[in-house]
């Protein structure tokens, strides 16, 4: 194989890189929201290829092999329903989502954090019930002192998330690009304005 035709090959397909494939379960659901479920259009075509999806929804761009054309798949539907998790880790990225990437404590959305309310020295533990997002200023402020004592109060008191709960949270931040194929299967179940 030549060289050039190589270097040609990989600088050539710039576009394709950015037409990400909207992955949806076979409910027609996203896999997820927050991050939204998408793959590379790599992964799409192969996903097609082997029978693994079905295409419901193409950009214009195409991709070519020496016995093919396929369009490059922008939402793909698994033929296998995956059962979504019922149990949500424990995570800063969850913890986040949970608190919709707000303080708790003054609401704002800088440079978060997470934070005990009941302080580690005072015997808080790290769990659900116990941390919340914070951001650098509160979290400061707060350091190992009650909330009375620190003249904070929380938002809403902290709880376990159930993963319906973080999923729907997520609907809330969606990602920078959408592509206009994606928009009848992300927000299919949500309240029409009147």
């Amino acid at each position: 194989m030549d060289g050039d035709f190589r270097t040609a090959f990989v600088r050539e397909p710039g576009a394709l890189r950015q037409n990400p494939a909207l992955v949806l379960n076979a409910d027609y659901r996203p896999l997820s929201y927050y991050p939204l479920s998408l793959w590379p259009w790599q992964e799409a075509v192969k996903a097609a290829f082997l029978d693994r999806v079905d295409i419901v929804a193409e950009y214009d761009e195409v991709v070519r092999s020496p016995s093919m054309t396929l369009r490059i798949p922008s939402v793909v539907v698994l033929k296998d329903y995956v059962k979504p998790q019922k149990r949500v880790a424990f995570t800063r990225f969850n913890l986040f989502l949970r608190d919709e990437f707000h303080c708790q404590y003054c609401g704002s959305k800088g440079d978060l954090t997470f934070d005990h309310v009941v302080p580690r020295a005072a015997g808080g533990i790290t769990s659900w019930e116990n941390v919340v997002a914070a951001c650098a200023p509160c979290n400061l402020r707060k350091g190992s002192k009650s909330l009375r004592q620190a003249g904070l109060s929380l938002r809403k008191p902290p709880r376990q998330p159930r993963a319906e709960d973080l999923r729907n949270m997520g609907r809330k931040f969606p990602p920078n690009h959408l592509h206009d194929s994606w928009m009848d299967y992300l927000y299919w179940d949500a309240e029409l304005e009147a």
